[in-house]
């Protein structure tokens, strides 16, 4: 009956649409689609991935000897060339139909398949652009409306109807060979196959668009995966070039202030402007560390000091440092540059304009897997109309708040109190990092 015939077509195009749809979930596929240049090696390798499956459907008609839907192996082929070239269309044929020869006795098939793997390699040469192959549409239609529509460039579209042609010679050879050999050399869906009454002619306008779309269907799930980990990894481009940029804000000031600092001291006291060039060295050194997201607070307070050492040059006693650190959190890791931002805050806008100087504390603790970091002084203070805008005017506290919300999402907290005449406090809370999570900057 025709309906059986064209329930066998159905049943094709959804078991090409379930097997690209499995291959689409695994990571390693999905890698290797997103190479556009492959070594010998990779192409085997993609070879190997749709062999394994495509042999898998061939060989599931030829032991079965009733799913005859399942064969998938033309299109198969055709794909590997398109998406891998001549070797690994090549090879996908050669194995793809190992079913059919040793277990049918096929022996056409073999030819057959490994030439169809070359003709898809073929036209993934004749393409303008690697990219036109997963616009392909198995719409004839379509292909002619883009024809006239793109009057500046018909190379694509001359492409794309090369394409879909191919795809048709690809059936009419497997049906002239399989009208030739019958059903003894070679595998072919017809509708005049043992068995099976003689449909209205139509029926052969079904299989050559059933093939069309057997092709299609995986193109364009695939595309889709493709799309996917395209942007994710211009996510992953974008949160580093932000996390660059935001650590790469140094202010200019410091590293003026201190080379005058130096200037004086050189006639006054030399082996303390020794000491300071000594000290600004690690800083530069640790400031163009730009390619570390994450430090241990133990280097994070090393760098912390060096910086206050040079400041206090410049400031004398004015300037005082305290920490209380728990010792269980030195190990704990830390995004770079965390707390040199917020003490360059405390000293410009806290103390530098009292007279008396002042204290910055810097304290840690951990607590619920989490990391507790307090950074306070005892300087002016700020007011309470500037401190409901903080995070968006000062630039050293708005960067390690972006930088935060890049790496921790809504896992972490920051927050300022502050009096005038009393002073600040800036308290952080991120998730507890271990340092054999360093890997990840």
């Amino acid at each position: 009956m025709l309906e059986r015939y064209l329930v066998a077509l159905l049943v094709k195009l959804v078991a090409m649409a379930s097997i690209a749809s499995v291959l689409a979930r695994s990571n390693r596929f999905k890698s290797a689609l997103m190479r556009e240049t492959r070594t010998l090696k990779q192409r085997v390798v993609l070879s190997l991935w749709l062999s394994s499956v495509f042999a898998g459907s061939v060989a599931t008609r030829v032991v079965s000897r009733t799913y005859h839907a399942a064969d998938l192996g033309l299109e198969g082929s055709l794909i590997a060339g398109l998406l891998g070239g001549y070797v690994t269309g090549l090879l996908s044929g050669v194995l793809i139909s190992l079913p059919a020869v040793f277990i049918a006795h096929e022996r056409v098939t073999m030819p057959l398949l490994a030439g169809i793997g070359v003709l898809g390699g073929l036209l993934r040469d004749w393409a303008p652009d690697p990219e036109e192959i997963w616009r392909f549409t198995p719409f004839f239609d379509l292909n002619i409306y883009r024809f006239f529509k793109e009057s500046r460039d018909h190379r694509r579209t001359a492409f794309h109807l090369l394409f879909f042609a191919a795809i048709l010679v690809a059936e009419f050879l497997r049906q002239t060979m399989g009208d030739f050999f019958q059903t003894k050399e070679i595998f072919y869906l017809t509708p005049d196959a043992p068995g099976w009454p003689h449909p209205p002619p139509l029926t052969i306008l079904a299989l050559y668009a059933t093939t069309l779309f057997a092709v299609a269907i995986p193109l364009k799930i695939w595309n889709n995966a493709r799309n996917e980990r395209k942007l994710e990894e211009q996510e992953r481009l974008l949160v580093e070039a932000r996390l660059a940029a935001l650590t790469s804000q140094i202010n200019p000031h410091f590293l003026f202030n201190t080379l005058n600092s130096v200037s004086s001291l050189i006639r006054t006291n030399p082996n303390q402007a020794r000491t300071m060039v000594m000290k600004l060295s690690a800083v530069l050194r640790r400031l163009l560390r730009k390619h570390e997201n994450f430090t241990t607070l133990r280097e994070e307070l090393s760098f912390i000091e060096d910086y206050l050492s040079i400041e206090t040059v410049r400031f004398g006693d004015k300037l005082r440092f305290e920490k209380d650190v728990a010792e269980d959190t030195l190990d704990m890791l830390v995004p770079s540059m965390l707390l040199q931002p917020l003490v360059e805050n405390s000293i410009k806008h806290g103390l530098s304009s009292k007279v008396e100087g002042g204290t910055i504390r810097i304290r840690a603790r951990r607590g619920k897997s989490r990391l507790h970091l307090l950074v306070e002084d005892d300087g002016v203070g700020i007011a309470e109309a500037r401190l409901a805008t903080v995070f968006d005017q000062g630039i050293g506290i708005g960067n390690v708040s972006e930088r935060l919300k890049v790496l921790f999402g809504d896992q972490y907290r920051m927050w300022i109190e502050s009096q005038p005449g009393e002073g600040t406090r800036t308290q952080i809370e991120v998730p507890e990092l271990q340092t054999d999570l360093a890997a990840v900057s």
